[in-house]
């Protein structure tokens, strides 16, 4: 069955920087796309950033990340990364891998991010 389990999170200091990882389990790691979420209570869960099949060759992040978080891929590890520099008080959150199987979500557990002096 499809799993993923999420590590990294923690507490950090403003302008501090953490990398999570997301081990995936019984798919083909390499064919899947892969996103990380995050989320707060009380508000919606916002797509943080994704990466492609594959090579990884295409990656797109949330504005609210673009230049601070990098999202890498190691295949042969089945692991998708979400690199997280200057961090701000705004980041803190749940984070949480997804991928989707014919049709289907999958999630990992989520890691707590707190970002705060």
């Amino acid at each position: 069955q499809v799993r993923l389990v999420e590590s990294g999170g923690g507490l950090v200091e403003p302008g501090g920087s953490l990398r999570l990882s997301c081990v995936g389990s019984g798919f083909p790691f390499n064919q899947n796309v892969m996103y990380w979420y995050r989320q707060v209570p009380g508000k919606e869960r916002e797509r943080v950033a994704q990466i492609s099949n594959s090579g990884g060759r295409y990656k797109d992040y949330a504005n609210s990340v673009q230049g601070r978080f990098a999202i890498s891929r190691d295949n042969a590890k089945n692991t998708v990364y979400l690199q997280m520099n200057n961090l701000k008080p705004e980041d803190t959150a749940v984070y949480s891998c997804k991928t989707t199987r014919f049709g289907v979500e999958y999630w990992g557990q989520g890691t707590q991010v707190t970002v705060s002096s």
